[in-house]
């Protein structure tokens, strides 16, 4: 891992990391071919770019009923709790962030609020490549659920026999999908935003993925929803001398091991320690399956900051803006407060960040690239829809009118002031109508 000493004044600056984009301009280039192909020949495209990409030969998209349902037998039973388990846990914890439409009625009458609804569909893209991920589907699909989306489709990559997972199929029950197509790439991505004749489109598609999948979401996004355009995961470690090297090293490769892109920055506060965590790595990485990959991510992406203080290391930890930031502090509670960019903070020795990846019950999608420094983790909110709910009474026109008027003229839009200034036209007309009647009545 790459070291950075800071002085005692410095700050840490952002071209200081070492970050990979999302994509590449070759993704892109790929990935506007295949969405292009598939919007043009629907079906056909997803075949032969499954064939092409994925070497199977598909002879349906839909995975049938009867094999979703058989999936559970087919999974490990140890896997099969574990999953019910973790997809109670992240019920829980979304139900908890539902909304409810609200109405506010003013002194004058007006009636402003905003109704809430469910998207009538949404697209959960699940990854396979170097891993297979049924926590991915829990972490997604659940929301949705629990938002209260009719239609939720999931499209997968196909393993050799061109069905996915077993694992992946029973967590889709569990999670409330509706419907699973074996097609995974840029090219499913095109298919749930477009539609195929066998796939109708989406409203909105969520799920992490590979460079061509995240481009493909960016060609289509505003032509349907996406949660976000994630690049490489990532995660930050902040350990004083209270924290056990041992277990900083066995957390930083846990994220080295997803991907050779993957970023792993550790923020301390002297160079032993730094070394201490390092012969850690080096012990640990003789006992990995994933060595090859770990190894990579370390070389490539891996960053020590030594820093002089813990105001100094929160300065760095939200320059970062790490996708997952573990505190391995004596008092790491007491420094949530000034965290102010980060997906997920996990407090102290007893807090991994694999408790988040599958079961604590807060989504595992969060924001990557340091786009925590605006983004926020996958929510109920990314399946819901607000519409604002306007209604005023003649005394509420009247008290906002002159208002309304001054701004539009301000702004060059006569018809917008005119929309207001004949209805105090009509409500003058109307009271002087009714104050003569009034007096004909008194004669």
């Amino acid at each position: 891992m790459r070291c950075i000493t800071l002085a005692p004044d410095q700050k840490f600056e952002s071209s200081f990391i070492n970050r990979t984009g999302a994509f590449n301009a070759q993704a892109l280039k790929a990935a506007t071919d295949i969405v292009e192909d598939v919007r043009e020949r629907k079906d056909a495209a997803l075949y032969e770019w499954t064939e092409k990409l994925d070497g199977v030969t598909l002879t349906s998209l839909r995975v049938p009923q009867e094999v979703i349902d058989g999936a559970e037998a087919r999974v490990a039973p140890e896997t099969v709790d574990a999953l019910r388990h973790a997809a109670k846990q992240i019920r829980d914890f979304h139900e908890r962030q539902k909304q409810q439409s609200w109405f506010f009625a003013r002194e004058d009458g007006a009636i402003v609020g905003a109704k809430v609804a469910p998207l009538e569909s949404a697209g959960i893209y699940v990854p396979g490549g170097r891993a297979l991920y049924p926590s991915t589907v829990l972490m997604n699909a659940i929301p949705a659920s629990v938002a209260g989306v009719e239609r939720i489709v999931c499209v997968t990559p196909p393993a050799k026999d061109g069905l996915p997972d077993a694992a992946i199929l029973f967590a889709c029950k569990l999670a409330g999908v509706s419907e699973i197509y074996t097609v995974g790439g840029a090219q499913a991505i095109a298919a749930l935003a477009y539609g195929t004749q066998t796939i109708a489109p989406v409203a909105k598609i969520t799920g992490p993925g590979n460079a061509y999948v995240a481009a493909a979401k960016k060609l289509v996004s505003g032509d349907v929803g996406i949660d976000m355009i994630a690049g490489p995961s990532e995660v930050c470690v902040v350990a004083d001398e209270t924290a056990d090297p041992t277990l900083v090293a066995i957390d930083l490769m846990a994220q080295a091991e997803h991907d050779p892109l993957a970023a792993c920055y550790l923020v301390t506060f002297n160079e032993s320690y730094a070394q201490e965590v390092q012969e850690a790595i080096a012990s640990w990485m003789t006992r990995t399956t994933r060595a090859e990959i770990t190894q990579a991510s370390l070389d490539d992406q891996g960053l020590i900051v030594l820093c002089n203080s813990m105001e100094q290391a929160v300065q760095t930890v939200n320059t970062i803006a790490p996708e997952h930031l573990e505190l391995h502090l004596a008092h790491a509670m007491d420094l949530v407060g000034s965290i102010r960019n980060a997906g997920a903070i996990f407090l102290g020795e007893w807090t991994p960040e694999a408790v988040g990846d599958y079961v604590a019950g807060p989504n595992h999608t969060l924001p990557t690239g340091g786009t925590a420094i605006y983004a926020s983790p996958l929510s109920v909110d990314e399946f819901v829809k607000k519409t604002s709910i306007i209604q005023y009474t003649p005394k509420a026109l009247e008290t906002d009118a002159q208002a309304i008027m001054a701004i539009a003229r301000h702004e060059g839009l006569w018809a917008h002031a005119e929309s207001v200034a004949v209805r105090m036209n009509l409500l003058d007309e109307t009271r002087a109508s009714l104050g003569a009647n009034v007096g004909a009545m008194h004669e």
